[in-house]
C-alpha cells in the first residue's frame, strides 16, 4: 500500500514538472514571438522610435508627415492586413511617442533612422511610402541608399522636389512665408497647426469634425523643437537632383486642391523620376489619405499588385 501511494506522489510530481515544463516553453515562445514585432526600436543610444508593425506578407513601410506620427495611417493599416500585407509605420524622432532628443533634425537624419530599422527588421523588397515631409525623406531615402530593402516608392502629397521657391523655381511656398511659419511655431505653435488645418483639406468643411480634432491631436504630440526644425528642412532642402538617382517603379497621388504641395509638385517629381506615374485626387486637398479614403486605398493595393 505504501509502495502504491509513493508511486502515485512520483506520478504526480513527474505530470507537475512536464506542465511547469511546458507553460515555460509557451512563455519563452510567447515572448520570442513579443519580441519580434518591438513597437520601439533604437536607432542610436538613447534614442527610440515608435514603430506599427502588423500583418504578414509583401511589407509596405509608411512614412508620415510634418507634424503628424505614423498613427496618421490607422485607416490604411487595417486594410493592408485584411488583404495580406505587412505594414510597417515609423514615427519619426521628435514626433509622436518616438523619442525626442536635441539634435539635427533633417533628411540625413530621417534617413538614417529609417535605414537603421529597416535593417533591425531585416525587410526585403517593400515598398517605401511617405506622406508630405515624409514623401521627401523617402526620395532622399531612395537616393542616398540605392533603395536599399525597398523595391517601390509611393509618394502622397509630397513636399518635394523643393517645397519653396528660388530664382530657378516658381514652385511652392515663399522662404519669407516659410520663415514667418517658423517664427510662429516659435511664438504660438497652437496657431500654427490651427493655420494648417484650414487649408489642411480640400476646403474648411471637408474633414469631419472628428478627423480633423484627431489629426489636431496627433499633431500635438511632436516635439515643439522638432516642429520648428523640420519646418527648417522644409524650407532649405532641394531634392531635384536626386530624382533621377530613383530607378524603381514609383506612384505619385496628389491632390489637385493641394494648398500646402500644389499639384505642380507632383508634376515636377514625374517629370525627374523614371518609371513614375500620377494619380490624381480630384476631389482632395493635402488629406487625401483621408479625403478620398476608399480610392486611396484601393490605389495603393492596385500599385503594390503591380
Amino acid at each position: 500500500m505504501k509502495l502504491k501511494l509513493n508511486l502515485a506522489t512520483q506520478i504526480r510530481t513527474l505530470f507537475t514538472a512536464v506542465v511547469l515544463f511546458a507553460l515555460s516553453i509557451s512563455a519563452i515562445a510567447q515572448q520570442k514571438a513579443s519580441s519580434a514585432r518591438e513597437e520601439f526600436i533604437e536607432v542610436e543610444k538613447n534614442v527610440r522610435l515608435h514603430v506599427t508593425d502588423w500583418g504578414t506578407g509583401k511589407t509596405v513601410v509608411l512614412i508620415h508627415g510634418w507634424p503628424l506620427s505614423d498613427a496618421m495611417y490607422e485607416y490604411q493599416y487595417q486594410e493592408l492586413v485584411e488583404k495580406g500585407y505587412r505594414v510597417v509605420g515609423i514615427t519619426l524622432r521628435g514626433f509622436g511617442k518616438s523619442d525626442k532628443p536635441y539634435g539635427t533634425y533633417d533628411y540625413d537624419v530621417f534617413a538614417d533612422d529609417i535605414k537603421v530599422v529597416l535593417d533591425k527588421l531585416n525587410i526585403q523588397n517593400a515598398t517605401l511610402g511617405g506622406f508630405s515631409m515624409g514623401g521627401a525623406i523617402a526620395i532622399h531615402y531612395v537616393a542616398k541608399y540605392n533603395s536599399a530593402h525597398v523595391n517601390k516608392l509611393a509618394l502622397f502629397a509630397a513636399a518635394a522636389p523643393l517645397w519653396t521657391k528660388r530664382n530657378d523655381n516658381s514652385y511652392g511656398f515663399s522662404k519669407e512665408d516659410v520663415n514667418g511659419l517658423i517664427d510662429l511655431s516659435k511664438t504660438n505653435r497652437l496657431q500654427l497647426l490651427e493655420n494648417f488645418g484650414k487649408i489642411f483639406a480640400a476646403n474648411e468643411t471637408a474633414l469631419s469634425t472628428g478627423i480633423a480634432n484627431w489629426l489636431g491631436g496627433i499633431n500635438l504630440e511632436a516635439s515643439p523643437y522638432a516642429t520648428t526644425q523640420s519646418l527648417i528642412a522644409l524650407r532649405d532642402t532641394d531634392l531635384r537632383s536626386e530624382l533621377s538617382k530613383i530607378n524603381i517603379p514609383t506612384a505619385i497621388f496628389h491632390g489637385t486642391k493641394d494648398k500646402i504641395c500644389e499639384f505642380a509638385l507632383a508634376e515636377q517629381m514625374q517629370k525627374g523620376i523614371k518609371n513614375s506615374y500620377i494619380v490624381k485626387f480630384e476631389n482632395s486637398g493635402h488629406g487625401l489619405f483621408i479625403e478620398e479614403l476608399g480610392k486611396f486605398n484601393s490605389e495603393l493595393i492596385k500599385f503594390l499588385e503591380k
